[in-house]
């Protein structure tokens, strides 16, 4: 067969198995909003988008880095939470929500994480970046060094709180990587704090703005925001039956619509798909052979489980097919890429996910090292 048919053959198989899958997705919702995204965090899959790579102001959605910065350093033990922050008269200035600190006092993290995440303060933000950063400019360069770290590339952070500034952007997809990489690298404190209803401090009661923690039971958090520029924002996230789906809203126009769209949209993911286990964490998905290592063998698996969501109906047709990659070489770490696990759906390709080393394998004496040499050439 010449060539340009095969290629045409070729081309019209992935054709018609891209348009089959298709047909097999359920039809998701459409929003009043600008732009959003919905996550099933379990296999780190977008069940969802629109727009999701457009640039967008995030208000106080900004504060999920603050926050997230600030959790690092009580893990680093570089902050405490009974630590008091003396705040200044910056801080004390800065306009927009408030949790009413008052100017040269000092103020306990853990108050200040309260007062930053539930009512959304912005003195709070900024004494935060203070105690930590020296000052807030210092601090926002943190926070663009850790957006580059997470994923975040089409990302600028200006400061601490998500007040206007012309170059604060940031896209939906960006704050699905960082408000997933809250909750996955900080469970306890999000735990803690997210889902707390209202917060009182200096006299003052100020109730949680997510609404969806007063009418889901099942969502535990994340945060608000709102300017002018960028609307009415909403990152949410809820828990049902071990199942986590995360989604992120942007530029709706009022504040129940924020909650609304952020409802259907959580409530079409449940509906629409089912999750499947394909792995438990730290199961073998194949022993591999280990040239030149002080073992010959290497397990390969997941770090944590692989539960992928699949649309309603088809779990039971669902498939896997784990494919190595060629001669692995000692010394071998865990968490290393040993090769792909390619699902399929009735046949037709899904998704690929990553298969990684569940043990270390050091490199092998120097008699193992020789043996092994001479066995791959004729391998």
């Amino acid at each position: 067969m010449p060539l340009f048919r095969k290629t045409a053959l070729l081309a019209l198989t992935l054709i018609f198995a891209a348009q089959a899958m298709a047909q097999q997705l359920p039809v998701p919702p459409s929003l009043a909003a600008k732009s959003w995204l919905l996550l099933e965090m379990g296999s780190n899959q977008v069940l969802s988008t629109e727009k999701p790579d457009e640039r967008l102001e995030p208000a106080s959605l900004t504060k999920l880095m603050t926050a997230y910065l600030v959790f690092a350093a009580l893990h680093k033990k570089t902050l405490a939470l009974d630590q008091p922050l003396p705040v200044s008269e910056k801080a004390w200035r800065t306009g927009g929500s408030k949790m009413f600190v008052r100017v040269d006092t000092q103020v306990p993290v853990e108050d200040l994480i309260k007062g930053m995440i539930i009512q959304s303060g912005n003195d709070a933000c900024v004494t935060l970046a203070e105690g930590i950063a020296g000052s807030e400019e210092n601090f926002a360069q943190m926070m663009n060094r850790e957006a580059k770290r997470l994923g975040m590339n089409s990302s600028s952070f200006r400061n601490s709180t998500g007040l206007p500034d012309p170059e604060l952007y940031t896209t939906a997809r960006d704050l699905s990587l960082l408000a997933s990489a809250l909750i996955r690298d900080f469970p306890e404190e999000y735990k803690k704090y997210y889902s707390m209803k209202e917060y009182t401090y200096n006299g003052i009661t100020q109730p949680n703005r997510n609404r969806l923690l007063f009418i889901d039971p099942t969502v535990d958090g994340v945060k608000t925001g709102h300017t002018e520029a960028a609307g009415y924002c909403l990152i949410s996230s809820a828990l049902r039956d071990k199942r986590r789906l995360l989604s992120v809203v942007l530029g709706t126009n009022s504040d129940s619509a924020r909650a609304s769209e952020s409802q259907k949209l959580l409530n079409w993911g449940y509906i629409s798909y089912d999750a499947v286990t394909v792995y438990a964490k730290d199961q073998t998905v194949a022993t591999l052979r280990a040239w030149k290592g002080a073992q010959s063998e290497v397990k390969a698996g997941f770090a944590n489980d692989l539960s992928i969501a699949v649309p309603k109906g088809y779990a039971e047709n669902v498939k896997s097919e784990f494919v190595a990659v060629p001669r692995i070489m000692a010394p071998v770490e865990i968490g290393q890429k040993l090769g792909v696990l390619k699902v399929t759906i009735e046949g037709k390709p899904y998704n690929e996910y990553p298969v990684v080393a569940l043990e270390n394998v050091p490199l092998g004496n120097i008699f193992i090292r020789i043996i092994d040499t001479i066995r791959l050439w004729f391998n």
